[in-house]
């Protein structure tokens, strides 16, 4: 079973493949997960950015027999000619590539193509093409199933995670898909006997500046104002700039006031999780919090003020940042 089976798919009969969804870096990853598949052991592995070679190179790629007749993989990335935005210069080659695309099954190349954008023009005739003759399959992952992806991937390539290690990944990653999978490739290095366990996250993952900063704001509001000073301090002196924490604190204060908003509109942990549209993590470590929610606005307030005063030169050292925690 491939990686691309754990998303939605057209038509898995069909091996000529669309990737689409708007994270090209989850993309990028199963493509080559797909491409390196042992169905392809003996296919030639070819490459072409349409924004980087144009559409005569994919062309002549997609047409010309290999000198030795090797059958190929022909992997398409940024296929701009599937999206609203083409110009009208490139419509002989796009009328070449809609013969090809339609013709796909007298073709032994395999063609994949990795198209990471927001939407598709699906009116254009090309894409309709592409459609009725590829495998679609759609990568988009909600952050609320983040978590079942993650584990989806890890077993299916053939390693184990404990729930406690998945949960701590997550966290450390920021519940963003890009830092979970590098973080995972790091841990595949050093996982003994393909176990992931919550000690080999802690010992290779570090801490992120989420977590890092969540941590200061948490310290602030236990009124533990030395221990907050000191991890201000440590993330200043480690290079993070004073508006980048700032932006953090104010996402922070932001998700806590919103799950309170909604919390005392009646609605449960999994519904504000819907609603929100955000890791259930997030969620779970705003209803911990105790201020109210008039105190939480109030700080959101300051923040936001101390962030347009900091971008129009009334701040030039980082105080301001230590007097907003203090007052906390």
């Amino acid at each position: 079973m491939t990686l691309l089976s754990l998303f939605k798919n057209s038509n898995k009969k069909i091996l000529h493949t669309l990737i689409n969804g708007n994270d090209s870096f989850l993309n990028e990853y199963l493509t080559s997960s797909y491409i390196h598949d042992e169905i392809f052991a003996d296919y030639e592995k070819v490459s072409v950015d349409c924004e980087a070679e144009g559409l005569d190179e994919l062309i002549a790629d997609l047409t010309e027999s290999s000198l030795f007749s090797q059958k190929k993989v022909i992997t398409i990335k940024n296929p701009f000619f599937l999206t609203s935005k083409v110009s009208q210069k490139y419509q002989k080659q796009i009328t070449q590539l809609q013969n090809i695309f339609v013709n796909t099954a007298k073709l032994e190349d395999v063609i994949v193509i990795v198209a990471s954008y927001e939407k598709l023009d699906r009116r254009k005739k090309i894409t309709k093409s592409v459609t009725q003759n590829f495998n679609v399959v759609e990568t988009q992952v909600r952050p609320y199933d983040l978590n079942k992806v993650i584990k989806a991937i890890i077993t299916t390539e053939g390693y184990h995670i404990t729930n406690s290690a998945a949960t701590l990944l997550l966290e450390r990653s920021d519940q963003v898909l890009d830092i979970v999978l590098s973080n995972y490739n790091k841990l595949k290095m050093v996982a003994v006997d393909r176990n992931i366990t919550t000690e080999i996250v802690e010992k290779n993952v570090d801490l992120s500046l989420a977590q890092n900063i969540f941590a200061i704001l948490d310290s602030a509001l236990a009124q533990n104002y030395q221990e907050a000073i000191a991890r201000l301090n440590n993330q200043l002196q480690n290079g993070n700039n004073p508006i980048q924490i700032l932006a953090v604190f104010e996402n922070q204060l932001e998700m806590i006031l919103l799950v309170k908003i909604l919390k005392a509109r009646g609605r449960s942990e999994a519904e504000i999780v819907r609603k929100l549209g955000v890791h259930p993590y997030r969620v779970k470590l705003a209803l911990k919090n105790k201020l109210a929610k008039e105190k939480v606005a109030q700080l959101l307030e300051q923040a936001i003020k101390l962030d347009y005063n900091y971008k129009n030169g009334q701040y030039r050292a980082d105080n301001f940042l230590k007097l907003f925690i203090l007052n906390v």
